[in-house]
């Protein structure tokens, strides 16, 4: 019984990933996201980079996860570390956003050309403000 449920577990576990990854194969490649990245930021000669890092990130940051690997670092450096995981996060969405073209569309529904610049800005506080409560009350 106990390897029966073993068996379940592993099946579960590797269908899970196989199907997170296709999707976020799928994500990064259709919707071109590293080279809208790369025109974004001027920084096309840089693509090799761009994948490199994001493959590297991935396989690190899943090894990670799977060893359960703990590091005790100083504030400092978590903090570092946090600013540039949140500008990589951020640029991802930023091109994700701008491939969709979802900013105007959504300005066009609510009604809000005028206002683009506001409805942004709005979107960025709101995000950056969220996640300072939640970093700093630990909520």
């Amino acid at each position: 019984m106990k390897l029966l449920q073993d068996f379940a577990l592993i099946v579960t576990g590797l269908s899970g990933g196989i199907a997170v990854g296709s999707g976020f194969v799928a994500f990064i490649t259709v919707l071109d996201i590293i080279p809208r990245l790369t025109q974004l930021t001027s920084s096309a000669s840089y693509i090799r980079s761009y994948e490199w890092a994001l493959i590297t990130g991935v396989l690190f940051f899943t090894l990670i996860d799977f060893f359960v690997w703990v590091v005790h670092l100083p504030a400092i450096v978590t903090a570092v570390f946090g600013v540039f995981a949140g500008l990589f996060v951020g640029t991802l969405a930023a091109g994700l956003t701008e491939v969709l073209n979802v900013f105007p569309i959504l300005a066009k529904r609510i009604s809000l050309q005028e206002s683009m610049l506001w409805l942004l800005m709005a979107m960025v506080f709101g995000k950056m403000i969220g996640s300072l409560l939640q970093w700093l009350l630990q909520l």
